[in-house]
C-alpha cells in the first residue's frame, strides 16, 4: 500500500503535527493496521512522542511504518557504499535482499567520494524503497568539504540536508548531543569515539575550539525537517565501541543532551527517536534501556546491536543478536543489525542477509515475549506443520526458507523423504514425534473401544 503519493496538500506538515491536533492521517492509518490496533491508539502514541512515522512526504514508494514502545518491535539494515568498494547494482540488490527478509527500515551510509555517485545511489533507493529510508548527512557534508572536518559550517550542512530532504530521506542520524565538554569524558575510554558522526564532529570542534554547530543551530536543522516531515534520529556520537567503554561517563552526559534536545524537536513538531549502544555486556543492558526512557521520556529507542562481547569477529551479528533480544525485552523500539562483516570490511549481499534475519530472529523473539499481536501466530503453525511432519509447510514458514530447504535435502534429498515421519538427525524409527502421533493414535483407539495396531 502506497499512501504517500497524496500528501502535497499538507506539505510544511508533520504527522506529529497532525497527532497533537487529534487528526488521523492516512499514514497512522496504515501503522494501525500493519500493527493491529486502533488508528486513534496509534495517534495518541504519536502525540505523546513515543511513537514516530517516518514518512517524508516527497518519498513516493513509502509504505509507512512505526517504531515505538508500544508497538512491534523492527529491524533496520543498513547498505550503502564506500569510498573502497560496491557499486549501484550491488546496493539495489542489497535493497532486495532487505525486503525479502524483513527489513522494517534501511539505511543508505554511503561514503563515496564522488558525491554524484553517492547521490545516485541514494535516489535508486528512494525510488526503489517501500521501506523508510534514513541517512547520515554530515557523511556527504565531509565529501563536499574535502575530507576536511575544519571546513565544515552550519550552511554546508543546512544544503545537504535540504536536497536529501528534497530527495524523499525519512529520517536523519544526526550528531547534535555531542558537545564540546564530553570530549575529555572519553579520555579513559579503549576504544575512543567509535561512531563516524562523531568522530567528524568531534574533530570539527577541537579544530574550530568552538561549541558543535549541529547544537547550535539545532533550530535552524529542525525548520528543514519540519517542512518535509523528516524524522531526526538523534546519534550516539559517545556509544560505547567495547565493553570496557560502556555506560560510562561520556555516554551517559551525551544521553542526558539527547533527551533535552528531543524535547526540542518534538515542541517544533519533529518526530524523534534517540540512537542508542554500541557495545554493553549482558548485564548493563536493563539499565541503559531504562535510562534512555527516563531521560528521554519514552521516545522510541534504536539500538545499534548492543554486541554483548568483543572477541565475535566474524559472528559479531550473533553477539548483536544476543543483546537486541535483550535490549528489546527491556524496551528498544529499532534494532539495527550487526552483520558478520562488522568491524571487518563493507558487507556484501550475503553478509546482509545474515545479519538481517540473526536480528529478524531477535526482533520476534521479543514480539512473542510481549505478546504482540498476532506475533505467536507463526511458531504455532511451524510447531504444527513439524508435528504433521509438513516438510514444505516448514520451509515456508521459515524466515529463509531456501536455507531451510537446503538443509534438510543434504542429506535426505529425494522426493520421497518429503512424506518421511523422520529428517536424518533421528532417522526412521527414532523421532519422538512419530512416537507421540502413534501413542496419541493407540490412546484414540482405546478410547474409542478398537483395538491398537
Amino acid at each position: 500500500m502506497q499512501v504517500n503519493g497524496k500528501r502535497n496538500q499538507r506539505e510544511f506538515y508533520t504527522q506529529l503535527a497532525f497527532a497533537k491536533a487529534g487528526h488521523a492521517t492516512p499514514e497512522m492509518r496504515r501503522v494501525a493496521e500493519i500493527e493491529g490496533l486502533t488508528p486513534e491508539f496509534i495517534l495518541q502514541e504519536l502525540a505523546n512522542g513515543r511513537l514516530i512515522i517516518p514518512a517524508n512526504i516527497r518519498h513516493r514508494s513509502l509504505d509507512p511504518i512505526g517504531v515505538g514502545i508500544a508497538l512491534a518491535c523492527k529491524v533496520n539494515a543498513n547498505i550503502g557504499a564506500s569510498g573502497v568498494c560496491s557499486e549501484l547494482e550491488d546496493e539495489l540488490k542489497k535493497l532486495e535482499a532487505c525486503r525479502r527478509f524483513g527489513a522494517d527500515t534501511v539505511m543508505d551510509l554511503t561514503t563515496d567520494k564522488d558525491v554524484r555517485r553517492a547521490r545516485e545511489i541514494r535516489k535508486a533507493i528512494l525510488e526503489c524503497s517501500p521501506l523508510p529510508v534514513g541517512t547520515v548527512p554530515i557523511y556527504e557534508a565531509l565529501i563536499r568539504a574535502h575530507g576536511r572536518p575544519e571546513n565544515l559550517s552550519i550552511e554546508l550542512f543546512l544544503d545537504v540536508i535540504a536536497e536529501q530532504a528534497e530527495e524523499g530521506v525519512d529520517y536523519f542520524t544526526i550528531h547534535a548531543g555531542l558537545l564540546r565538554e564530553h570530549l575529555p569524558l572519553t579520555a579513559g575510554r579503549i576504544t575512543g569515539i567509535v561512531s563516524r558522526g562523531g568522530g567528524i564532529m568531534a574533530a570539527w570542534m577541537a579544530a574550530q575550539r568552538k561549541q558543535s554547530f549541529l547544537y547550535e543551530h539545532f533550530g535552524r536543522i529542525l525548520e528543514v525537517m519540519r517542512r518535509f516531515d523528516v524524522s531526526i534520529s538523534l546519534g550516539d556520537a559517545l556509544r560505547p565501541g567495547s565493553i570496557h567503554d560502556a555506560t560510562d561517563k561520556a555516554q551517559l552526559a551525551e544521553l542526558k543532551t539527547l533527551g533535552e534536545l528531543a524535547t526540542v524537536a518534538q515542541g517544533q513538531d519533529v518526530q524523534v527517536m534517540i540512537e542508542g549502544p554500541g557495545h554493553v555486556p549482558l548485564d548493563q543492558i536493563k539499565f541503559n534501556m531504562e535510562i534512555e526512557r527516563e531521560l528521554c521520556h519514552d521516545a522510541p529507542f534504536y539500538v545499534l546491536g548492543p554486541l554483548t562481547t568483543d572477541i565475535a569477529a566474524g559472528y559479531d551479528h550473533i553477539a548483536g543478536a544476543i543483546g537486541a533480544a535483550m535490549a528489546g525485552i527491556y524496551g528498544a523500539s529499532l534494532l539495527c543489525y550487526v552483520t558478520p562483516k562488522e568491524h571487518l570490511g563493507l558487507p556484501f549481499l550475503e553478509d546482509v542477509k545474515q545479519g538481517l534475519i540473526a536480528f529478524k530472529i531477535a526482533a520476534h523473539s521479543v514480539n512473542v515475549a510481549k505478546k504482540r499481536k498476532g506475533a505467536h501466530k507463526r511458531d504455532e503453525a511451524m510447531a504444527r506443520a513439524r508435528f504433521r511432519f509438513d516438510w514444505e509447510e516448514q520451509f515456508s514458514l521459515a524466515l529463509d526458507p531456501e536455507t531451510a530447504r537446503a538443509y534438510h535435502d543434504e542429506t535426505l534429498a529425494d522426493e520421497e523423504y518429503k512424506k518421511a515421519r523422520f529428517c536424518s538427525m533421528c532417522g526412521p524409527g527414532f523421532c519422538p514425534m512419530a512416537l507421540s502421533q502413534d501413542l496419541r493414535a493407540d490412546e484414540t483407539n482405546v478410547n474409542s473401544g478398537q483395538t491398537p495396531s
